[in-house]
């Protein structure tokens, strides 16, 4: 019972249902989900230029694998996210991700805007799904309905046990 919690709560998301303000949401998420993609096909397709260029640049050690991690990170997350399917561990690594882009800007170009400019704003929006979960029109909904469901049912089953010992006993003690 206390697991299903946990998922219910990882899944729920934050905000009551209204048309308009959900469809927004979901645009959204679909949007930056499906634009993040191309950002982990681009490090894919140069592994060790962009490990070179950006990752050894930062001081991180292991640069090919962190940047395996980063390329990763937004093949699957972003996909993720986009579905709205555990939108908030998508969200958690992609806005991790972007953080570190930001970092990589700050200190190769300083506070420039046009360096910082993309990569916060793709971290303000990861930093909103964390936060706030995939919204109403999501495969996280409809997981967090089934889980509920479910729970539901679980407790209607307890209920109902509960009831059949009492009746038992009540006979029990009637018949004594």
């Amino acid at each position: 019972m206390a697991v299903t919690r946990l998922f219910i709560n990882l899944f729920k998301p934050n905000q009551t249902p209204e048309f308009w303000n959900q469809t927004a949401w979901a645009i959204l998420r679909v949007a930056v989900g499906i634009m993040m993609i191309h950002n982990g096909l681009d490090k894919l397709s140069n592994i060790e230029s962009f490990a070179t260029a950006y990752v050894s640049v930062i001081g991180l050690p292991f640069p090919i694998f962190f940047s395996y991690v980063a390329a990763f990170t937004e093949l699957i997350g972003a996909p993720l996210v986009a579905i709205g399917f555990l939108t908030r561990p998508a969200a958690f690594g992609l806005f991790s991700t972007m953080c570190v882009a930001m970092y990589h800007h700050i200190k190769v170009a300083g506070f420039s805007i046009p360096y910082l400019e993309l990569s916060s704003i793709y971290a303000v929006c990861f930093l909103f799904f964390l936060v706030n979960g995939a919204g109403l029109f999501s495969t996280d909904a409809l997981v967090t309905y089934w889980l509920d469901k479910f729970a539901l049912s679980q407790r209607a089953r307890q209920v109902m046990l509960l009831e059949k010992s009492l009746n038992r006993s009540i006979s029990e003690t009637v018949e004594s």
